[in-house]
């Protein structure tokens, strides 16, 4: 699943909470996008706000009680602010690669869990196999869909465990 069905699965999930929560949810819904933005997300170890603009987004909370961040902001005289904000800028690429290598670092975690519980299974030529049915397959929706398919014999074991196979009738 790419990362923009992954956003889109996650935004869809927290709107069909607020309808369910709230009556008037459209009211609710900015700061329910601004809520999605601003949280770190485990794969990258950064907001996606910090991603795009390199810098932390201020929250509407910080601007009526100000925090340490903001206050430091607000001591600065214009030039020193430019400067700052240009620094920044500069750094975007340098945190965009780190955040590349957290998730890659992520994938390989996630990836050693997984297969942590594969049981890795060797086929030899002749013999029978069936074929597992995965559930986002659009011919086999619903509850009494079959789980396998097929009755297949093994016509070639290539490396790696992947097999060439023909259905046997």
């Amino acid at each position: 699943m790419g990362a923009i069905e992954a956003a889109n699965k996650n935004i869809k999930n927290i709107l069909r909470k607020m309808i369910d929560n709230y009556k008037d949810w459209y009211e609710q819904l900015p700061y329910t996008l601004l809520g999605y933005r601003i949280t770190a997300r485990t794969s990258t170890g950064a907001t996606p706000y910090l991603l795009v603009y390199g810098a932390e987004a201020v929250i509407p909370a910080e601007v009526e009680i100000p925090s340490l961040r903001i206050i430091q902001e607000a001591e600065l005289d214009d030039a020193e602010w430019i400067r700052k904000r240009y620094e920044e800028l500069a750094l975007i690429d340098e945190k965009r690669m780190i955040v590349v290598c957290h998730g890659q670092l992520y994938q390989q975690r996630m990836a050693r869990a997984f297969n942590k519980h594969a049981r890795t299974r060797v086929f030899q030529v002749e013999q029978l196999v069936l074929k597992q049915i995965f559930p986002n397959q659009e011919e086999y929706k619903g509850k009494f869909a079959p789980n396998w398919q097929g009755l297949y014999m093994v016509r070639k074991v290539l490396s790696g465990g992947d097999v060439l196979h023909s259905l046997c009738l």
